[in-house]
Protein backbone atom coordinates (compact mmCIF):
# COMPACT_ATOMS: atom_id res chain seq x y z
CA UNK A 1 0.00 0.00 0.00
CA UNK A 2 1.45 3.79 -0.27
CA UNK A 3 2.36 4.99 2.73
CA UNK A 4 0.46 7.09 4.83
CA UNK A 5 3.15 8.75 6.44
CA UNK A 6 2.07 10.62 9.60
CA UNK A 7 -0.55 9.07 12.09
CA UNK A 8 -1.83 10.33 14.99
CA UNK A 9 -3.49 9.02 18.24
CA UNK A 10 -5.77 12.02 19.56
CA UNK A 11 -6.19 10.58 23.78
CA UNK A 12 -5.75 8.00 25.78
CA UNK A 13 -9.19 8.17 27.59
CA UNK A 14 -10.92 5.51 25.79
CA UNK A 15 -8.86 1.85 26.78
CA UNK A 16 -8.74 0.57 23.81
CA UNK A 17 -6.59 3.26 22.62
CA UNK A 18 -3.43 1.22 24.28
CA UNK A 19 -4.42 -1.53 22.20
CA UNK A 20 -4.79 0.32 18.91
CA UNK A 21 -1.11 1.75 19.58
CA UNK A 22 -0.03 -0.96 19.83
CA UNK A 23 -1.25 -2.06 16.36
CA UNK A 24 -0.37 1.12 14.80
CA UNK A 25 3.09 0.59 16.31
CA UNK A 26 3.81 -2.87 14.96
CA UNK A 27 3.78 -1.21 11.11
CA UNK A 28 6.79 -0.34 8.85
CA UNK A 29 4.70 1.99 6.67
CA UNK A 30 3.70 4.84 9.54
CA UNK A 31 5.35 7.64 11.89
CA UNK A 32 3.04 7.77 14.95
CA UNK A 33 2.63 10.09 17.49
CA UNK A 34 -0.25 10.65 20.26
CA UNK A 35 -1.24 13.28 22.96
CA UNK A 36 -3.42 13.30 25.83
CA UNK A 37 -3.97 16.91 26.96
CA UNK A 38 -6.89 16.13 29.19
CA UNK A 39 -5.45 13.20 31.27
CA UNK A 40 -4.87 15.80 34.27
CA UNK A 41 -8.51 15.93 34.71
CA UNK A 42 -8.77 11.84 35.10
CA UNK A 43 -8.98 10.35 39.05
CA UNK A 44 -5.60 9.81 40.33
CA UNK A 45 -4.28 6.38 39.22
CA UNK A 46 -5.93 6.38 35.68
CA UNK A 47 -3.15 6.14 33.72
CA UNK A 48 -2.53 8.39 30.52
CA UNK A 49 -0.49 11.75 29.42
CA UNK A 50 3.23 11.46 28.50
CA UNK A 51 3.85 8.46 30.94
CA UNK A 52 1.26 6.06 29.47
CA UNK A 53 2.95 7.13 26.02
CA UNK A 54 6.29 6.54 27.07
CA UNK A 55 5.66 3.33 28.39
CA UNK A 56 4.17 2.19 25.05
CA UNK A 57 7.06 3.42 23.06
CA UNK A 58 5.04 5.74 20.91
CA UNK A 59 6.25 9.76 20.48
CA UNK A 60 4.23 12.36 22.94
CA UNK A 61 3.19 15.73 21.78
CA UNK A 62 1.57 17.67 24.96
CA UNK A 63 -1.45 19.27 22.85
CA UNK A 64 -3.92 18.68 20.08
CA UNK A 65 -2.62 22.33 18.40
CA UNK A 66 0.83 20.47 18.15
CA UNK A 67 -0.54 17.62 16.61
CA UNK A 68 -2.31 20.06 13.81
CA UNK A 69 1.12 21.59 13.69
CA UNK A 70 2.72 18.40 12.95
CA UNK A 71 0.15 17.92 9.79
CA UNK A 72 -0.94 14.63 10.33
CA UNK A 73 -2.18 12.18 7.55
CA UNK A 74 -4.91 10.57 9.64
CA UNK A 75 -5.59 10.43 13.11
CA UNK A 76 -7.34 8.02 15.80
CA UNK A 77 -9.88 9.76 18.54
CA UNK A 78 -10.10 7.95 21.84
CA UNK A 79 -11.73 10.63 23.35
CA UNK A 80 -14.28 10.59 25.70
CA UNK A 81 -17.30 10.33 23.45
CA UNK A 82 -19.20 13.66 24.34
CA UNK A 83 -15.39 15.35 23.17
CA UNK A 84 -15.39 13.09 19.78
CA UNK A 85 -17.60 16.01 17.70
CA UNK A 86 -14.91 18.53 18.49
CA UNK A 87 -12.10 16.35 17.42
CA UNK A 88 -13.33 15.20 14.77
CA UNK A 89 -14.17 18.57 13.12
CA UNK A 90 -10.90 19.77 14.11
CA UNK A 91 -9.36 16.93 11.82
CA UNK A 92 -11.56 17.37 8.87
CA UNK A 93 -10.70 20.95 8.83
CA UNK A 94 -6.78 20.31 8.32
CA UNK A 95 -7.59 17.83 6.13
CA UNK A 96 -6.72 14.91 8.32
CA UNK A 97 -8.75 11.32 7.92
CA UNK A 98 -10.20 9.85 10.94
CA UNK A 99 -10.57 6.73 12.54
CA UNK A 100 -13.22 7.89 15.47
CA UNK A 101 -13.70 5.50 18.68
CA UNK A 102 -17.48 4.15 19.12
CA UNK A 103 -20.40 5.43 19.95
CA UNK A 104 -19.65 7.76 16.60
CA UNK A 105 -21.41 10.36 18.72
CA UNK A 106 -23.73 11.37 22.06
CA UNK A 107 -26.79 12.80 19.95
CA UNK A 108 -27.97 12.59 16.42
CA UNK A 109 -26.98 15.54 15.77
CA UNK A 110 -23.58 15.44 16.18
CA UNK A 111 -23.29 12.47 14.69
CA UNK A 112 -24.84 14.33 11.62
CA UNK A 113 -22.30 17.28 11.74
CA UNK A 114 -19.53 15.34 12.21
CA UNK A 115 -20.70 13.32 9.14
CA UNK A 116 -21.15 16.32 7.10
CA UNK A 117 -17.65 17.91 7.87
CA UNK A 118 -15.67 14.90 6.82
CA UNK A 119 -17.55 14.66 3.90
CA UNK A 120 -17.41 18.44 3.02
CA UNK A 121 -13.48 18.26 3.51
CA UNK A 122 -13.21 15.44 1.61
CA UNK A 123 -11.69 13.23 4.22
CA UNK A 124 -12.43 9.51 5.32
CA UNK A 125 -14.38 8.81 8.36
CA UNK A 126 -14.15 5.73 10.34
CA UNK A 127 -15.88 4.47 13.04
CA UNK A 128 -13.92 1.65 15.49
CA UNK A 129 -16.17 -1.24 15.58
CA UNK A 130 -13.53 -3.88 15.43
CA UNK A 131 -15.99 -7.01 15.78
CA UNK A 132 -16.86 -6.35 12.36
CA UNK A 133 -13.16 -7.79 11.99
CA UNK A 134 -13.52 -11.20 13.94
CA UNK A 135 -12.97 -14.30 12.28
CA UNK A 136 -16.20 -15.67 13.13
CA UNK A 137 -18.49 -12.45 12.32
CA UNK A 138 -16.29 -12.59 8.93
CA UNK A 139 -17.37 -16.77 8.94
CA UNK A 140 -21.11 -15.73 9.53
CA UNK A 141 -21.23 -13.06 7.15
CA UNK A 142 -20.03 -15.16 4.47
CA UNK A 143 -22.34 -17.42 5.26
CA UNK A 144 -25.04 -15.25 5.01
CA UNK A 145 -24.54 -13.71 2.16
CA UNK A 146 -23.83 -16.95 0.01
CA UNK A 147 -27.78 -17.38 1.08
CA UNK A 148 -27.17 -20.43 3.99
CA UNK A 149 -30.17 -19.17 5.92
CA UNK A 150 -32.15 -17.37 3.51
CA UNK A 151 -34.34 -14.19 4.22
CA UNK A 152 -33.42 -13.97 7.99
CA UNK A 153 -36.68 -13.22 10.67
CA UNK A 154 -35.13 -12.77 13.50
CA UNK A 155 -32.06 -12.30 15.40
CA UNK A 156 -30.64 -11.96 19.04
CA UNK A 157 -27.77 -10.53 20.06
CA UNK A 158 -25.67 -10.10 23.36
CA UNK A 159 -22.87 -7.62 24.50
CA UNK A 160 -22.13 -7.84 28.26
CA UNK A 161 -19.09 -6.86 30.14
CA UNK A 162 -17.82 -5.52 33.13
CA UNK A 163 -18.66 -2.01 34.70
CA UNK A 164 -16.03 -0.27 32.90
CA UNK A 165 -15.56 1.82 35.92
CA UNK A 166 -12.51 0.32 37.09
CA UNK A 167 -11.00 1.45 33.90
CA UNK A 168 -12.03 4.84 33.15
CA UNK A 169 -14.59 6.63 35.31
CA UNK A 170 -15.52 9.01 32.74
CA UNK A 171 -17.48 5.77 30.95
CA UNK A 172 -20.31 5.92 33.70
CA UNK A 173 -20.42 9.72 33.84
CA UNK A 174 -23.75 10.64 32.05
CA UNK A 175 -22.51 13.47 30.88
CA UNK A 176 -18.63 12.98 29.15
CA UNK A 177 -20.14 9.16 27.92
CA UNK A 178 -23.46 9.99 26.78
CA UNK A 179 -25.20 6.89 29.13
CA UNK A 180 -24.29 4.02 30.44
CA UNK A 181 -24.79 0.17 29.02
CA UNK A 182 -27.13 1.35 26.11
CA UNK A 183 -24.29 4.02 25.08
CA UNK A 184 -21.61 1.72 25.65
CA UNK A 185 -23.10 -1.96 24.55
CA UNK A 186 -25.97 -1.69 22.11
CA UNK A 187 -24.03 -0.10 18.99
CA UNK A 188 -21.50 -2.70 18.55
CA UNK A 189 -24.18 -5.63 18.20
CA UNK A 190 -26.22 -2.31 15.60
CA UNK A 191 -22.80 -2.19 13.96
CA UNK A 192 -23.11 -6.03 12.79
CA UNK A 193 -26.34 -5.83 11.84
CA UNK A 194 -25.37 -2.83 9.89
CA UNK A 195 -23.02 -5.01 8.01
CA UNK A 196 -24.80 -8.14 7.59
CA UNK A 197 -28.17 -5.92 5.96
CA UNK A 198 -26.18 -3.28 4.00
CA UNK A 199 -27.22 -0.07 6.00
CA UNK A 200 -31.24 -1.06 6.37
CA UNK A 201 -32.64 1.02 8.57
CA UNK A 202 -34.22 0.74 11.99
CA UNK A 203 -38.27 1.03 11.38
CA UNK A 204 -38.68 1.16 15.22
CA UNK A 205 -37.18 0.76 18.56
CA UNK A 206 -38.36 0.00 22.07
CA UNK A 207 -35.94 -0.16 25.36
CA UNK A 208 -35.96 -0.74 29.15
CA UNK A 209 -33.17 -0.07 31.39
CA UNK A 210 -32.40 -0.94 35.08
CA UNK A 211 -29.48 -0.38 37.56
CA UNK A 212 -30.66 -3.58 39.46
CA UNK A 213 -26.66 -4.36 39.03
CA UNK A 214 -23.74 -1.69 40.29
CA UNK A 215 -26.62 0.33 41.56
CA UNK A 216 -24.49 3.01 42.64
CA UNK A 217 -23.56 4.57 39.58
CA UNK A 218 -25.10 7.62 37.52
CA UNK A 219 -26.21 5.43 34.30
CA UNK A 220 -27.80 2.76 33.30
CA UNK A 221 -25.95 -0.93 33.86
CA UNK A 222 -28.77 -2.88 32.24
CA UNK A 223 -30.81 -2.68 29.04
CA UNK A 224 -32.89 -4.87 26.56
CA UNK A 225 -33.15 -2.97 23.16
CA UNK A 226 -35.86 -4.38 20.77
CA UNK A 227 -35.40 -2.86 17.08
CA UNK A 228 -37.65 -3.63 14.35
CA UNK A 229 -35.94 -3.52 10.67
CA UNK A 230 -36.90 -2.14 7.42
CA UNK A 231 -38.11 -5.59 5.48
CA UNK A 232 -39.71 -6.57 9.02
CA UNK A 233 -36.62 -8.55 10.87
CA UNK A 234 -37.03 -8.30 14.62
CA UNK A 235 -33.99 -7.48 17.08
CA UNK A 236 -33.42 -7.58 20.63
CA UNK A 237 -30.13 -6.87 21.95
CA UNK A 238 -29.04 -7.27 25.56
CA UNK A 239 -26.51 -4.29 26.27
CA UNK A 240 -26.04 -4.94 29.92
CA UNK A 241 -22.30 -4.48 32.20
CA UNK A 242 -23.59 -8.19 33.78
CA UNK A 243 -19.96 -9.95 33.73
CA UNK A 244 -18.56 -9.68 37.29
CA UNK A 245 -15.64 -8.15 38.14
CA UNK A 246 -13.85 -11.49 38.26
CA UNK A 247 -14.11 -12.57 34.87
CA UNK A 248 -11.96 -13.87 33.21
CA UNK A 249 -11.88 -10.78 30.28
CA UNK A 250 -13.91 -7.88 29.63
CA UNK A 251 -16.74 -9.90 28.50
CA UNK A 252 -18.21 -11.32 25.17
CA UNK A 253 -20.60 -10.88 22.37
CA UNK A 254 -22.77 -13.33 20.47
CA UNK A 255 -25.43 -13.06 17.60
CA UNK A 256 -28.16 -15.68 16.60
CA UNK A 257 -29.55 -15.60 13.59
CA UNK A 258 -33.01 -17.25 12.86
CA UNK A 259 -33.95 -17.25 8.62
CA UNK A 260 -36.20 -19.49 6.42
CA UNK A 261 -33.28 -21.77 5.86
CA UNK A 262 -31.47 -22.19 9.21
CA UNK A 263 -30.34 -21.06 12.40
CA UNK A 264 -26.32 -19.54 13.14
CA UNK A 265 -25.28 -19.02 16.36
CA UNK A 266 -21.66 -16.74 16.52
CA UNK A 267 -19.46 -16.29 19.54
CA UNK A 268 -17.52 -13.08 18.37
CA UNK A 269 -14.84 -14.17 20.72
CA UNK A 270 -14.75 -18.07 20.45
CA UNK A 271 -11.21 -18.16 18.94
CA UNK A 272 -9.76 -19.04 22.91
CA UNK A 273 -8.65 -21.39 25.04
CA UNK A 274 -10.05 -21.74 28.80
CA UNK A 275 -8.07 -23.15 31.45
CA UNK A 276 -7.84 -22.20 34.99
CA UNK A 277 -5.24 -19.84 37.19
CA UNK A 278 -4.23 -21.23 40.24
CA UNK A 279 -1.96 -18.34 41.11
CA UNK A 280 -5.41 -16.13 40.82
CA UNK A 281 -7.67 -18.79 41.67
CA UNK A 282 -9.98 -17.67 38.62
CA UNK A 283 -10.72 -18.99 34.93
CA UNK A 284 -8.49 -18.19 31.93
CA UNK A 285 -9.29 -16.48 28.71
CA UNK A 286 -6.86 -16.62 26.35
CA UNK A 287 -7.39 -15.49 22.74
CA UNK A 288 -5.42 -16.76 19.30
CA UNK A 289 -6.61 -16.14 15.79
CA UNK A 290 -6.94 -12.87 13.86
CA UNK A 291 -6.59 -9.52 15.92
CA UNK A 292 -9.46 -7.17 15.32
CA UNK A 293 -8.16 -4.43 16.41
CA UNK A 294 -4.52 -4.88 13.87
CA UNK A 295 -7.11 -5.89 11.24
CA UNK A 296 -9.80 -2.77 11.70
CA UNK A 297 -6.44 -0.36 11.58
CA UNK A 298 -5.59 -1.97 8.18
CA UNK A 299 -8.92 -1.59 6.82
CA UNK A 300 -8.68 2.55 8.05
CA UNK A 301 -5.06 2.66 6.29
CA UNK A 302 -6.39 0.59 3.04
CA UNK A 303 -9.37 3.09 2.73
CA UNK A 304 -6.93 5.93 2.56
CA UNK A 305 -4.23 4.64 0.32
CA UNK A 306 -7.03 3.07 -2.19
CA UNK A 307 -8.85 6.64 -1.87
CA UNK A 308 -12.47 4.70 -1.00
CA UNK A 309 -14.43 4.77 1.52
CA UNK A 310 -13.57 2.71 4.77
CA UNK A 311 -16.61 0.85 6.17
CA UNK A 312 -17.85 0.80 8.65
CA UNK A 313 -18.01 4.44 7.70
CA UNK A 314 -19.34 7.82 9.09
CA UNK A 315 -23.28 7.28 7.55
CA UNK A 316 -23.39 3.97 9.04
CA UNK A 317 -21.80 5.47 12.55
CA UNK A 318 -24.64 7.81 11.92
CA UNK A 319 -27.37 5.06 12.03
CA UNK A 320 -26.16 2.90 15.03
CA UNK A 321 -26.15 6.51 16.72
CA UNK A 322 -30.20 7.12 15.57
CA UNK A 323 -30.87 3.65 17.03
CA UNK A 324 -29.04 4.82 20.61
CA UNK A 325 -30.94 7.55 20.78
CA UNK A 326 -34.30 6.14 20.05
CA UNK A 327 -33.65 3.23 22.79
CA UNK A 328 -33.42 6.55 25.53
CA UNK A 329 -36.41 7.83 24.20
CA UNK A 330 -38.36 4.80 24.32
CA UNK A 331 -37.21 4.56 28.25
CA UNK A 332 -37.89 7.75 28.71
CA UNK A 333 -41.51 7.26 27.50
CA UNK A 334 -42.41 3.63 27.99
CA UNK A 335 -43.40 3.39 24.47
CA UNK A 336 -41.75 2.42 21.05
CA UNK A 337 -40.49 5.49 18.49
CA UNK A 338 -41.03 5.42 15.62
CA UNK A 339 -37.96 6.16 13.33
Amino acid sequence: MTTVAKIAVLSFAHPHAVSYVRALTGREDIELVATDPDHGERPAGESGGRDLAAQLGVRYLETYEAVWEWEPDAVVICAENVRHRALVEQAAAHGAHVLCEKPLATSVPDAEGMVAACEAAGVNLMVAHPVRFSTAFTALKQAYDAGTLGEVRAVVGTNNGKLPKGDRSWLVDPELAGGGSITDHTVHVADLLDSLFDGVAARSVYAVSNTVLHGDVGVETGGLVSIELDGGAVVTIDCSWSRPDSYPTWGGLTLQLTGDHGIADMDAFNTRVDGHSQAHGNNLWIPYGTDPDAAMISEFLDSIAEDRAPQPDGRSGLRTVRIVQAAYDSVRTGASVRL
